[in-house]
């Protein structure tokens, strides 16, 4: 029995690897930091299958019924040269997650980030060119969607990290529930960024500036560090500037902050900082 069983799952992990969903790669020792994180703030985790792909979750609804903080994961590792695994090297956006005091938070991972299995259940395509493409979005906005009815919440507050602030943009532009937005270190015009850092453009993804003047009416908050060489200022000014209504646009900048760093240990001081 125990040897068709295996037969079985064999299988089905070549029928991935020979569909090229599945990329081979060693697993990446994140039990630890992650592990500490979940259980200092009680996080669950779920694994949220939608149209596209399967996301990672980490929530705690201690009010069902209220509002939803929902952090959104940056991009990871996120290109296929350097990398076979988008997952993050270090777990700051859950980091933040757990820090916010919130009745209900949850934590996305995107697509490939985060498996069970250690391997990305993904076309590495989707965490390098198509990033930020139209499947992407769905399936995102489709795991909020479950992770809302989970909570019994008909308000959201986004919050999204680098690439993730990117995420935020595009779901909020086609969302009713959404009530603030927030960004730290956000990618908010892929092509200037790509510009900027002399890349090529992503080439299958939309661009969160082309949707900023949808947001009008939303509050927002966008953080951006004084220090941040991958994300520069700029790029946060030039997005506030395509907005509808500046009323509802406000841009903080963190001294010292770099992409990475100088977040965590103020993040609970920020979070007091009203979107408006």
């Amino acid at each position: 029995m125990h040897a068709i069983i295996l037969r079985f799952i064999s299988a089905i992990f070549l029928a991935f690897l020979s569909s090229g969903c599945i990329t081979l790669s060693p697993l990446v020792n994140l039990d630890s930091p992650v592990e500490r994180i979940v259980d200092t703030r009680g996080f669950k985790k779920a694994t949220i299958k939608t149209e596209y792909f399967v996301h990672t979750a980490y929530y705690y609804f201690g009010r069902p019924g209220e509002p939803v903080n929902i952090y959104i994961e940056g991009d990871g590792c996120a290109w296929p040269e350097s990398t076979d695994n988008p997952t993050p090297r270090s777990p700051l956006v859950l980091e933040l997650a757990s820090i916010d005091p919130a009745e209900n938070v949850a934590y996305l991972a995107r697509p490939g980030q985060y498996t069970e299995s250690g391997l990305p259940l993904c076309e590495a395509t989707y965490w390098s060119d198509k990033r930020f493409s139209k499947e992407v979005i769905a399936s995102m906005n489709e795991a909020i969607s479950q992770l809302c009815l989970k909570a019994k919440a008909d308000k959201i507050n986004l919050i999204g990290y680098s690439g993730g602030a990117a995420i935020a943009v595009l779901i909020a532009a086609g969302r009713s529930d959404v009530v603030s937005l927030r960004t730290i270190a956000g990618n908010l015009d892929t092509e200037a960024l790509s510009r900027h850092h002399y890349s090529g453009p992503l080439s299958g993804s939309l661009n969160p500036i082309d949707f900023a003047q949808e947001l009008e009416g939303l509050p927002q908050r966008h953080f951006a560090g004084s220090k941040d060489k991958i994300v520069p200022l700029s790029i946060t000014q030039s997005f506030a500037g395509r907005g509808g209504d500046k009323d509802f646009i406000r841009i903080t900048v963190i001294e010292g902050a770099t992409h990475v760093k100088g977040w965590s240990q103020r993040w609970q001081e920020l979070l007091k900082i009203l979107c408006l």
